[in-house]
């Protein structure tokens, strides 16, 4: 058999595979921080918002360089009254209701956040 056509073989097996696996370990992940935060207390505690900060993706076509589209994440982090600071994600509507420096009463479950209410 030639040597390229088995390489061929073994790479359109172990190409698939590959994908299956890291899809699978995203939705693992993705299913036990959901799990997590369902079974975290809803809590609510007096905070300052330090600092906040997006994350700008953009999707590429990799066959053309074509641009497909685009996502932005929105993070705020919060710090309580002990000092420790917390970064959760937000959607971008409740995003650009929050100025550093803002206190107020942060409420959160797991790492969701749930509510800011500025006091």
């Amino acid at each position: 058999m030639d040597l390229g056509f088995i390489w061929f073989q073994l790479m359109t097996a172990i190409v698939p595979l590959m994908a299956f696996t890291i899809l699978g370990i995203a939705l693992v992940r993705t299913i036990k921080q959901w799990h997590h935060n369902e079974n975290s207390p809803r809590l609510t505690v007096e905070a300052k918002i330090v600092c906040k900060r997006s994350d700008y993706r953009r999707t590429m076509n990799a066959k053309n360089h074509a641009y497909r589209g685009s996502r932005t994440n929105y993070f705020v982090t919060f710090e309580v009254e002990s000092g420790d600071r917390m970064e959760l994600e937000l959607e971008g509507h409740q995003y650009g209701l929050l100025v550093e420096g803002d206190r107020g009463r942060l409420t959160f479950q797991g790492t969701r956040f749930l509510n800011f209410e500025r006091t």
